[in-house]
């Protein structure tokens, strides 16, 4: 007999508006008490008046204690359902790309909440990301297979997202036997990709509709790449016939894919590769008196939470200006990010900041955000979260 979790009076407005969390305040622990619940667990919901809004799975440990997977009362919990989904999103991603490889699922946006998919071809890279999808795992592989039929599960399960949620981490491969390299293709350009050990799923499909704008202007360019990871930015800059590209990354295993990388598009000779702190590196070049016509910056997400907005926002500016430092009189900037609590405005005004900071002018000529196969959901603004401008910097 599955449980109900009963809301406190008007805490289903948002539901009804079609959000799928519930948080904690909003439970009505009187009548449902949140201690009586496992973690993972299936219940029905309940607006205060009784009425079942649909079923979801609980975790009373977690701020966010419940997500609702379906607005059907009679909906199981089990690998059919997943089947549904997964054919749902993989029509979109096949109408979308003509090669596999793209985000199969981006947990809410494909009202699969906790759940994300990156597949490499025949290889799907899994992250469990709550306990009730860590209590489904089995379902989700069985409706995996059925589905895509991949040669390789690897399980990423070793997000910060699990340990809020109190699972343990662990990686491993769950079906079937990895190859020596996973390979992936985007925007033309091959990438190994270290699926086992890099950030996150290995890859970070969200950007591409940026880096294909922004291949479209490196031509005959000298490129610094900033937060270069295995090179999605940069190589594919080499690529599109960037006459020299830097690729700058605190992570020597991640640089050596880069260079693994440039070699697999036989861009060797144009990809050059700086170990080190990004603001320290940014320093060190502008100190060298180099240029360059073009700098990406793609930095990780300095506001992980709300209370980080103003040191985030100062990280955010003071990269934007030493990275302007090192632009030519007309030079372009890629300024990237991937944290959802800065709207996207105040990047804009991160960007104004710097430029007016550098007593320079400024054009923003592109804006850009997730890939379609990072699908929004509309009444869930936290699944907008990828910000990217181009701007023109030049001194009048």
């Amino acid at each position: 007999m599955t449980q109900r979790l009963r809301l406190n009076k008007n805490a289903d407005r948002r539901l009804k508006a079609g959000h799928l969390w519930i948080y904690s305040n909003e439970v009505d622990i009187k009548e449902t008490p949140l201690k009586n619940f496992a973690a993972g667990e299936p219940v029905l919901v309940e607006a205060s008046n009784g009425k079942t809004l649909g079923v979801a799975y609980v975790n009373p440990h977690s701020l966010i204690c419940g997500r609702i997977m379906s607005r059907d009362p009679e909906m199981r919990l089990d690998r059919s359902l997943f089947v549904h989904r997964f054919n749902q999103a993989l029509a979109l991603r096949q109408r979308l790309f003509d090669q596999p490889f793209y985000r199969l699922i981006h947990g809410e946006g494909d009202l699969l909440p906790g759940l994300v998919i990156d597949r490499f071809g025949d290889v799907l890279v899994v992250q469990l990301n709550t306990a009730g999808m860590q209590a489904l795992a089995e379902d989700i592989v069985d409706a995996l297979e059925k589905v895509v039929k991949p040669s390789a599960i690897v399980f990423r399960n070793d997000t910060g997202g699990r340990r809020q949620e109190g699972l343990e981490a662990h990686v491993e491969v769950v079906k079937g036997t990895l190859p020596d390299e996973v390979l992936l293709v985007e925007n033309g350009v091959t990438f190994a990709v270290p699926v086992l050990n890099g950030q996150k799923t290995g890859w970070f499909y969200d950007h591409r509709v940026n880096r294909a704008w922004l291949n479209s202007q490196v031509a005959g360019k000298r490129v610094l790449d900033v937060f270069s990871y295995v090179g999605g930015w940069g190589v594919q800059a080499a690529a599109s016939g960037a006459s020299e590209v830097l690729c700058v990354d605190a992570s020597g295993a991640a640089l050596e894919q880069v260079a693994r990388n440039a070699e697999l598009n036989g861009v060797q000779e144009q990809v050059a590769i700086g170990e080190g702190d990004a603001f320290e590196a940014l320093a060190a070049l502008k100190a060298d008196g180099e240029q360059f016509d073009v700098v990406i910056l793609d930095p990780p997400a300095f506001i992980k939470k709300r209370k980080d907005i103003p040191n985030g926002e100062r990280a955010y500016s003071r990269l934007n200006r030493e990275a302007m430092r090192l632009l030519g009189r007309d030079g372009l900037l890629l300024s990237a990010s991937c944290s959802m609590h800065l709207a996207p405005d105040r990047l804009v005004d991160v960007v104004r900041g710097a430029v007016r900071h550098q007593d320079r002018q400024g054009q923003v000529i592109f804006q850009g955000h997730q890939g379609p196969d990072h699908p929004v959901h509309p009444a869930i603004p936290e699944t907008s979260y990828l910000k990217a401008l181009g701007v023109r910097v030049f001194r009048d």
